[in-house]
């Protein structure tokens, strides 16, 4: 009896794969930041700027990537993804100064670009029967969030065995070693360019004139701000911050002996807490309106964080913070992009998510940086955490007068309604 298309299709595996491999190893930065200091000496806002390097060069580099896809194919293009990414971990393995390793990073954004989101998804995508589509897009984003669960843990378990620099080669052999597996990860081809006719000036016109796309452009700078500082920041902000671990407590029977230890736990947990979120936001943008969500998430997020940041820090607090914006963390990207969606249809996702997705690049770019140079300014990160807390309620609030309605007309082909 022929039960009708599988769910769990050879494509969806092997790109859940290759997403779960690249962002374990892009998670797990932060965990470096106090090694690589405390080998060179260096103020923390040189690492800190060579992650956010990485985060703005992987905005660049995904729209880029997508059109490699588009010419030479997606498996050529995830190819010289792993290659990029492995090479710029290598190569910071040798660098001695903070130059040196902030160019780098350059590579591993542009790696991350060619292995993670934009690639994969699109590929999942035209592989997926119509009716699995949406679960399979949710699988993988959530790969991502289990590599969270598994890279910082990883990495604090090798870094306690051998330096900072013999982790890296470990990641780069990782990360192109998946590509053993790409020979099964064959999808249907891209729609054909004449489908495709409306120019890309022309739609850029209409959404830059648009009041509410410009709403949901800036409004994603604060999630990448906030997520990459804390994935860049919080392991240190746990280690010179959070109480002694108390060894007879669940900590001790975790195996956490150390603060260093419970940081590579909390980006875990968060990855964890993400799973479950970004599957429940995907389930409500259905039901309920997605400004609406996206508004409450960018509040609770500002007052987990200043929750946290007014309360004694302790091993408790860590794993409930940590739940609680694991829970929000990547909710906000099924319902952002499916917003751009539902204003402008299908057709445009690729280059209007693209451009909004640079936005949250950005945000990731001074969220990582910023957070270095104002703890190397005052000796710790309180001040820019509360920059982060008053940036989640501005997006909050700038989300509210979103017009959320098509914008296209009615007639076949559909094309966005001038303003």
């Amino acid at each position: 009896m022929d039960k009708g298309p599988r769910l769990f299709t050879p494509v969806l595996v092997v790109g859940s794969i290759i997403v779960l491999v690249g962002f374990a190893i892009r998670a797990s930065f932060g965990v470096f930041q106090i090694p690589i200091q405390d080998e060179f000496g260096w103020p923390r806002a040189e690492f800190s700027l060579a992650i956010a390097i990485q985060n703005l060069a992987w905005g660049f580099g995904a729209p880029i990537f997508g059109a490699f896809a588009e010419k030479i194919g997606d498996r050529k293009a995830i190819v010289l993804g792993a290659v990029l990414y492995s090479l710029g971990l290598v190569l910071t393995t040798g660098a001695t100064s903070p130059l040196a390793i902030q160019f780098y990073e350059v590579l591993v954004g542009f790696g991350i670009a060619g292995t993670g989101f934009g690639v994969i998804l699109a590929v999942v995508g035209r592989a997926s029967a119509p009716e699995h589509r949406a679960m399979s897009l949710a699988i993988a984003t959530a790969s991502g969030s289990a590599g969270q669960i598994v890279g910082p843990t990883v990495a604090v378990f090798l870094l306690e065995r051998m330096p900072w620099q013999s982790v890296f080669l470990i990641f780069a052999v990782s990360i192109l070693a998946v590509l053993v597996l790409l020979p099964f990860m064959r999808a249907p081809e891209a729609a054909a360019k004449e489908e495709m006719e409306e120019s890309l000036g022309e739609i850029l016109a209409i959404a830059l004139k648009d009041p509410s796309y410009m709403m949901i452009f800036v409004g994603f700078f604060s999630c990448g701000y906030q997520l990459a500082f804390i994935t860049a920041h919080f392991p240190a902000l746990i280690t010179e911050m959070s109480a002694p671990i108390d060894p007879t407590g669940w900590c001790g029977d975790l195996g956490i002996e150390t603060t260093a230890a419970l940081g590579g736990l909390a980006i875990s947990v968060i990855g964890a807490a993400n799973i479950v979120g970004t599957l429940m936001a995907g389930w409500a943008g259905k039901r309920f309106g997605k400004k609406w969500l996206l508004s409450g998430i960018y509040a609770g997020r500002s007052v987990a964080a200043a929750w946290f940041i007014l309360t004694p820090i302790t091993a408790n607090t860590v794993m409930i913070f940590s739940a609680a914006m694991g829970f929000l963390w990547l909710a906000t990207v099924p319902l952002t992009s499916g917003l751009v969606a539902h204003i402008y249809g299908i057709r445009y996702m690729a280059t209007l998510y693209g451009i909004v997705f640079f936005s949250h690049q950005l945000g990731s770019f001074v969220g990582v940086y910023l957070g270095g140079v104002l703890y190397d300014a005052y000796g710790s990160y309180t001040t820019v955490w509360w920059v982060g807390i008053a940036v989640g309620a501005f997006s909050s609030l700038i989300h509210l007068p979103v017009k959320e309605e098509s914008r296209l007309d009615n007639s076949p082909g559909s094309r966005p309604a001038p303003l």
